[in-house]
């Protein structure tokens, strides 16, 4: 049997490099057969020149690009997706396109964000009708609706040209033809949405923002926090009196605010200028005390008085009762005007309360603490009507003091409702009764002379006999005017002597003027009252009579009966005052 012998490999160096081209052929043979043209492959840059990037796609040859494909220029070893246009040319040469791969790729980018409702870039190229048109890329526009364009309304739609923005695209396709809309407000509001939950969440009270004045109200002005508001509102614009947001802030303006309250439940966000300085409340008994003078600006006039500044932070109230010493002010307008540099003296505070009342009059000396030694009562003075009322009349004393004229007051004698005073007429009066505490002084101009009554009721007394002249006649009788100027009723039934005549028909044979005689029958000196009687008089008459007559009898033996004495002097005093009367 023949002995087996083992074989060595041929390993010589011609027949080495032959298997490797062989090998090498093969996997080239198998690479073609493994990719398709048309297909998404991807390459890495193995160079990179000025006009051309070559792509190493794992053929025979590298792939050439044009380096203008290219938004950012790559980098040797760099991965870059690319379309296999042709596996070898006529020359040779791989042909690939990263043109038609980015292409593609957005599309299928495109396609998977509508289906996942996912945000994408785009860029604002140019307005058309009914909002703008977007750039996405791979030469694919986009509509932009203007209400779609943002969270409030564009007043200047052209700054947002050529800005780059967040949309999601609401439709690609419309007939079936590529027409794409999207949207940027939806994703405007998600973050926003988002920045407002992580300023609820993570902000402070007493943190520093700073925003822009986006419009104002009545009570203060929105801030915009960068996509949602905050409220500054008027009573934290200054410690001090705010009539008009505007005076403080400007619309469009940037300003560092200060939150001093969040309310998360109500997303509110309270913002403050006036907190960047001290409460001037802290340092008020510090510079004002009770009883000061001080100097302030009326900021606001009410029905009830006066608002007055005196400095930013503390504002005090003067009411229409602190005004004057003098006048009745009805409206504070009458006396003061908003911006008006006034005096006034502190009269009390309250310093939880933010309070202090304020007294103008106070800073004025006050006529009346001297007005009984500058108008005793009996001075006599003369003086203008500044009005006249129903019941009297007001004369100006001086210094703002007017002193009341009552009616009563006028005569001793005369009572009437027409006083016969005119405003702007000089009257003598006299001062009859000052009250300082109460702010009256009473005139008289009857006082100018003695009271008749008192001399009236010295010289005649109930059953006295009096002469006089009719001043007045009435249904119920006759005005009898006495010496003195003093006027007594003498009641209809009073001229008649006995029941049998009819006192009207006596009432008439009197007139103003008439000369009458009468007895004074009640005088009420108080109510400075008098009554008179005519027939009380005639019955006098015939008594005095009688007792002449009487005295005479015994004195002598007359002939004449008591009867005819008396028809004779009664006929005589009724011819007497029936020719006065006539």
């Amino acid at each position: 049997m023949a002995e087996e012998k083992d074989v060595a490999p041929d390993t010589s160096p011609g027949k080495d490099g032959e298997n490797i081209q062989t090998q090498l052929q093969e996997e080239y043979l198998k690479s073609l057969g493994q990719l398709e043209e048309g297909q998404l492959i991807d390459g890495n840059v193995v160079l990179v020149t000025s006009d051309q990037v070559l792509i190493d796609v794992g053929l025979k040859s590298e792939g050439k690009i044009p380096i203008s494909e290219f938004t950012e220029i790559p980098k040797v070893g760099d991965t870059v997706s690319v379309i296999l246009v042709a596996k070898e040319n006529k020359y040779g040469e791989v042909i690939v396109s990263k043109q038609k791969a980015d292409a593609k790729l957005f599309w299928k980018n495109l396609r998977q964000a509508f289906t996942d409702k996912r945000a994408i870039d785009g860029k604002v190229d140019k307005l058309v009708k009914g909002g703008f048109e977007v750039v996405l890329g791979a030469d694919a526009r986009a509509f932009l609706p203007v209400s779609q364009a943002d969270v409030q309304k564009l007043e200047k739609p052209e700054k947002l040209l050529n800005q780059k923005i967040r949309v999601y695209v609401e439709r690609l396709y419309s007939d079936g033809k590529i027409n794409i809309v999207v949207n940027r407000r939806k994703c405007m509001e998600e973050e926003l949405e988002t920045k407002r939950h992580d300023f609820f969440e993570n902000t402070p009270i007493g943190t520093d923002v700073t925003g822009i004045v986006k419009s104002f109200t009545s009570f203060g002005a929105f801030i915009d926090l960068g996509g949602f508001d905050g409220l500054l509102h008027i009573n934290d614009m200054s410690w001090g009196h705010v009539t008009r947001p505007k005076d403080f802030v400007k619309k469009g303006q940037e300003i560092r605010l200060k939150v001093i309250r969040i309310d998360r439940q109500e997303k509110r966000i309270n913002l403050s200028l006036k907190h960047y300085t001290d409460d001037p409340w802290v340092h008020f008994e510090e510079k004002y005390h009770v009883n000061d003078i001080v100097k302030g600006k009326v900021t606001k006039l009410t029905e009830f008085g006066a608002f007055i500044e005196l400095e930013e932070g503390i504002e005090g109230l003067a009411h229409i009762s602190e005004f004057s010493w003098l006048k009745k002010v009805q409206k504070p307008q009458d006396l003061l005007k908003s911006g008006d540099a006034v005096d006034c003296m502190i009269l009390g505070y309250d310093l939880q309360a933010g309070r202090v009342s304020l007294g103008l009059k106070q800073v004025q000396e006050n006529p009346w603490d001297t007005i009984v030694e500058k108008y005793p009562v009996g001075t006599r003075i003369k003086r203008k009507v500044v009005k006249v009322t129903n019941v009297g009349a007001f004369i100006e004393l001086g210094d703002g003091v007017d002193g009341f004229l009552h009616g009563d007051d006028i005569s001793w004698t005369r009572k009437s409702k027409n006083f016969g005073l005119s405003v702007g007429q000089e009257v003598e009066v006299a001062v009859i009764a000052v009250d300082a505490e109460n702010r009256n002084v009473k005139l008289g101009i009857k006082q100018l002379s003695e009271d008749p009554w008192k001399e009236f009721c010295e010289n005649y007394k109930s059953g006295s006999p009096v002469e006089g002249e009719v001043a007045s006649v009435t249904d119920f009788g006759v005005f009898l005017r006495v010496p003195g100027g003093i006027e007594g009723l003498i009641h209809k039934t009073n001229l008649v002597e006995n029941r049998e005549e009819d006192p009207d028909e006596a009432l008439k044979k009197y007139k103003p003027g008439d000369k009458l005689k009468a007895i004074v029958l009640e005088i009420q000196q108080d109510k400075q009252k008098v009554a008179f009687s005519l027939r009380d008089y005639q019955k006098k008459v015939q008594r005095d009579d009688l007792s002449r007559y009487m005295a005479k009898e015994e004195s002598s033996d007359s002939t004449y009966t008591l009867g005819a004495v008396l028809k004779s002097k009664n006929d005589g005093a009724e011819e007497a005052n029936s020719s006065n009367a006539g």
